[in-house]
């Protein structure tokens, strides 16, 4: 049988490229961290239930330094003003590191809109807001963060709306030292959430659900016993071991993403901290030298 030489380079790349491949299921992967009685399970999806009460959260089992998580989401239908859903990646302690997506709810009929933001060190303040070009209620979508030792890049159904990428030789810390869990959540946010706080959540309409399926987790584990230095020696490629992040062809988008990016600013970004000169009279050195 012929076999054509692009899958001949694919299967072997197959081969000898390591990650974590996960499995779906969500209990394999993440358990409830807090209001347990606000989880939902309906066959292979997770709902989260926001109430007057309380919201919810889960985080995975593991922690990992580098690789990719997604999940699918279906948000708040309706009228979600004043929600949050979060979807995010965070280290511990107070110089941690993170990575967030967070969905701002609306009123009836306004657009979602999508906050992505990163943390260095315990540091933030990188807020980025877009509307996204579909109605993320109506169906399920994939979220999806990728990290490795060059770039962090925020993806939406596989196209990128946000790269962070290493500037360490600008003098920049760049998060690469700090094993991350995955977490998500749902809770009341309407002092800021919603037209910056102006609209607050209709509790008539409640309960409000966040629904979720297809957990997927391909990235390096790390143990709770090892040193951080020597989980940055376990996730990194070596003569050894290679890992699929560490292609060269990742460490940054290719031509077709990179169009996509643009296209997304271009037509879809509401704020860029960036671009905020009542925040940052100066503009934050990563906006000096960042590409994106």
């Amino acid at each position: 049988m012929a076999i054509s030489m692009s899958a001949f380079v694919g299967l072997f790349v197959g081969l000898v490229l390591v990650g974590l491949v996960s499995s779906a299921k969500f209990d394999e992967l993440f358990q409830p961290s807090w209001a347990l009685d606000h989880f939902g399970y309906e066959g292979e999806l997770l709902k989260l239930k926001l109430d007057n009460y309380s919201g919810a959260g889960f985080q995975s089992k593991s922690k990992y330094m580098f690789g990719k998580v997604t999940v699918q989401i279906k948000l708040v239908e309706g009228d979600s003003a004043g929600t949050v859903t979060a979807f995010y990646m965070s280290s511990d302690g107070p110089n941690h590191n993170e990575f967030d997506f967070e969905f701002l709810g609306n009123t009836t009929g306004e657009p979602y809109t999508v906050q992505t933001n990163v943390y260095v060190n315990g540091v933030g303040n990188r807020e980025q807001r877009l509307n996204l070009w579909f109605d993320p209620a109506k169906d399920f979508h994939s979220y999806t963060i990728f990290w490795n030792q060059r770039q962090v890049v925020f993806m939406v159904d596989e196209t990128p709306i946000r790269v962070h990428t290493n500037m360490e030789n600008k003098g920049l810390p760049f998060p690469k030292d700090q094993a991350m869990g995955v977490y998500s959540s749902i809770w009341n946010a309407d002092d800021w959430a919603t037209q910056g706080g102006l609209v607050k959540t209709d509790w008539s309409h409640a309960p409000f659900f966040a629904t979720y399926r297809n957990f997927e987790i391909d990235a390096c584990e790390c143990p709770v016993s090892l040193a951080a230095v020597d989980n940055a020696k376990k996730c990194s490629s070596s003569a050894e071991k290679r890992y699929w992040w560490d292609e060269p062809t990742l460490s940054e988008l290719n031509l077709h993403q990179s169009h996509q990016l643009m296209w997304v600013r271009a037509n879809h970004m509401v704020y860029d901290y960036c671009a905020d000169t009542a925040r940052f009279p100066v503009a934050p050195v990563e906006c000096v030298h960042h590409r994106h």
